[in-house]
């Protein structure tokens, strides 16, 4: 939106010099100046450096909060500050290092009880301010004249407060964060220790202090919050009468509603709400002792059990599996146990028997031999190998030796002629019949152990005894 033609800025700009301090200048000049432009002001014998920090209606606003009035004191600004002045203006700040560490010097000397904080040098190098904090009056006239010989400059003492010291310096607080008076806290106000009280606080002034050595700024943050929560909460100037005896107030929990009584002898503490503190003292003003602090509360009457057992019980589960152990298997033994065993298995075979098979596939009987065939198989698995060794040998006396033939003659049969081959209707040996209907020969295999030695016919040689 566009600025109304009736609208005029307000003329006076506020500017922030170094340390945090801040000053109201007139922008006499209609400069078109914007927040943290560096700009030339008019100072007392001189002029200063500074960076616009508020403009337009909020220092109107500024200004009525400090009360500061819109006259003809207000000081003006000259022009924006140019690339030359920036370099003069930083080296003054060079030189506030090396100024305080000597004047510091100088001050041990002369035996004074000050303390020396910061220095700050104008734009222009004619003047030089030094900040210093003391417990008492301080006589430093010898001191101005030492100090403006050392460094022929015009010097201003200012006397500042602890707190405004911090402020300048700055530093980290417990809690964490950069301090209050050096960032957004202008404003001092004063704090006392019935600020800890009231919060409950130990007054311990370790905690309770800054860095500063004074009470915290921040236990008036929430002062006000504790006060209002303090209206509804008795305050107990004498013990509650009770039949075990006088009870002493320990402590008071304010945002929880609760107070803390305990009895003489006894180190145990005991928890009271805030309305019941307020039945008993009402009691004791009537001249009623309580018979204890708390009231027990009326036992509730139990549920049906069988609620209880169709909601469940959790617990009650947990202690049905904890009970089950896992079951270690054992190892099969051999001889006696082997015995105990083969009834497991013929179960196990039965159930695969009875099991369903799909109704594709051809389903096939098992036969599980008897009693009395188990028995034969046994003795005959325990049957020395001689007697098999015999067993065979019987078997082959049957057979007539003569239409035995050697193992070497059946290795190297000879393949049947092919008249023979067509009349049966199958191939010979070492040939395979094709697609098309040929026959192809195939190579012939060898015998695994090579023939050695002169052939022989052996048609007229005796038949191999195996045995």
């Amino acid at each position: 939106m566009d600025i109304p033609t009736s609208f005029e800025e307000f003329d006076i700009v506020e500017i922030r010099f170094k340390g945090g301090r801040k000053d109201f200048f007139r922008n006499i000049n209609r400069l078109d100046l914007t927040t943290g432009d560096a700009v030339v002001v008019d100072v007392p014998n001189g002029h200063h450096i500074g960076f616009v920090s508020l403009k337009g209606e909020l220092v109107r606003l500024q200004m009525l909060k400090k009360k500061v009035d819109n006259n003809e004191e207000i000081r003006s600004i000259y022009r924006i500050a140019t690339e030359r002045d920036m370099e003069k203006f930083n080296e003054a700040r060079d030189q506030e290092g090396t100024t305080m560490y000597r004047s510091r010097e100088i001050i041990q000397m002369l035996g004074l009880k000050m303390k020396l904080s910061d220095v700050e040098y104008q734009a222009d190098k004619s003047k030089a301010t030094f900040y210093y904090s003391a417990d008492d009056r301080v006589d430093f006239r010898d001191l101005i004249k030492k100090l403006a010989e050392e460094f022929k400059i015009r010097v201003e003492m200012r006397q500042i407060s602890l707190r405004h010291e911090a402020g300048r310096l700055g530093g980290i607080g417990s809690c964490g964060r950069e301090l209050c008076c050096s960032t957004w806290l202008t404003d001092f106000k004063s704090v006392s220790t019935t600020a800890a009280r009231y919060q409950n606080l130990s007054l311990n002034p370790s905690k309770l202090s800054g860095q500063c050595g004074r009470l915290k700024c921040c236990l008036n943050y929430e002062l006000e919050t504790y006060m209002e929560a303090l209206k509804d909460i008795p305050t107990v100037n004498r013990p509650l009468q009770t039949q075990q005896g006088d009870a002493i107030l320990q402590k008071t929990d304010i945002f929880k509603r609760m107070m803390w009584f305990g009895y003489k002898g006894d180190n145990n503490w005991y928890p009271v709400p805030v309305e019941r503190v307020q039945e008993i003292l009402e009691l004791n003003s009537k001249g009623v002792a309580v018979e204890a602090l708390l009231v027990e509360p009326v036992e509730e009457p139990k549920q049906n059990e069988f609620v209880a057992q169709v909601e469940g019980n959790l617990e009650r589960l947990d202690e049905k599996f904890k009970s089950k152990k896992k079951k270690k298997k054992k190892k099969k033994k051999k001889g006696a146990d082997a015995a105990t065993t083969q009834p497991e298995q013929a179960q196990q075979q039965e159930k695969a028997v009875e099991a369903p098979q799909p109704k594709k596939e051809k389903q096939e009987r098992v036969q599980q031999p008897q009693d009395g065939e188990l028995q034969e198989q046994k003795s005959r698995k325990q049957r020395p190998t001689r007697n098999r060794n015999k067993n065979k040998e019987g078997q082959e006396g049957n057979e007539s030796r003569e239409n035995r033939e050697p193992r070497e003659r059946r290795e190297r049969r000879e393949p049947r002629p092919k008249a023979e081959v067509q009349a049966s209707g199958s191939t010979p040996e070492g040939t395979v019949q094709s697609q098309n209907g040929n026959n192809e020969q195939r190579p012939k295999k060898r015998s695994r152990k090579p023939f050695r030695g002169k052939k022989q016919d052996q048609s007229n040689k005796p038949p191999r005894n195996d045995a």
